[in-house]
């Protein structure tokens, strides 16, 4: 989630993050209904997805050139619970208990903390982990289709969200993929996979403990 983190590492671009064909017999309704099948996916992923878990990998661009690559698990249970977890090629935790967003950086051994009302909004990680009123804060619109993936084009109505677009790309009602360009013009790609459906989740999983010794900044 770039913007939440502003270390050294992106681990989600401003604060992450999924999703083209879907069954013929939902394009038909769909079209029936003046709905693109791309956003009918999206708003069905809102409204029918309570929880989930999955592995996703992430490429952004730095900024003084090249890219970085990592991969990691997440889980989330709406709303505003999630733990987004990179593994490779190190080791970074974002935690989201409803109320607050907690970032450990091991190397670092530093944890930050902000309000989740000022780190979600208008981000990447409302889309994946939020409510479904999604329609409040972006503009939607259909985005063609591309590798087997059905895309909506997401603009935020906020223009200090600190991004100017987010592509996701669907398919059977999951984000697989979600690009993200911020106001710099560099993009961070986002791929999901694994992805299980309403699974029961630990409460424990949406719980921060800082470890012994780390250096809590509180923004």
């Amino acid at each position: 989630m770039h913007s939440f983190v502003g270390s050294r590492r992106v681990l989600l671009r401003a604060s992450l993050g999924f999703l083209a064909l879907i069954g013929a017999d939902r394009q038909a309704r769909a079209q029936a209904s003046g709905a693109t099948p791309a956003q009918s996916q999206l708003r069905e992923f809102l409204q029918s997805i309570r929880s989930a878990r999955g592995s996703f990998t992430q490429r952004s661009q730095r900024a003084g050139g090249g890219f970085e690559n990592v991969s990691g698990v997440f889980a989330f249970q709406r709303p505003g619970r999630f733990r987004w977890e990179v593994r490779k090629p190190y080791e970074q935790l974002m935690v989201g208990d409803g109320e607050k967003i907690h970032f450990h950086d091991k190397d670092l051994n530093q944890v930050t903390v902000r309000r989740m009302s000022d780190s979600l909004g208008a981000s990447p990680a409302a889309i994946l982990f939020g409510s479904n009123d999604l329609e409040r804060n972006f503009t939607l619109k259909e985005d063609g289709s591309r590798d087997g993936l059905d895309w909506v084009d997401a603009q935020p109505k906020n223009r200090d969200a600190g991004f100017d677009r987010i592509v996701i790309g669907l398919r059977g009602g999951l984000p697989e993929a979600m690009e993200v360009r911020d106001a710099f013009g560099r993009t961070t790609l986002f791929g999901f996979s694994g992805f299980e459906r309403n699974p029961r989740l630990d409460a424990d999983a949406f719980r921060f403990v800082a470890p012994r010794g780390a250096d809590i900044v509180e923004q």
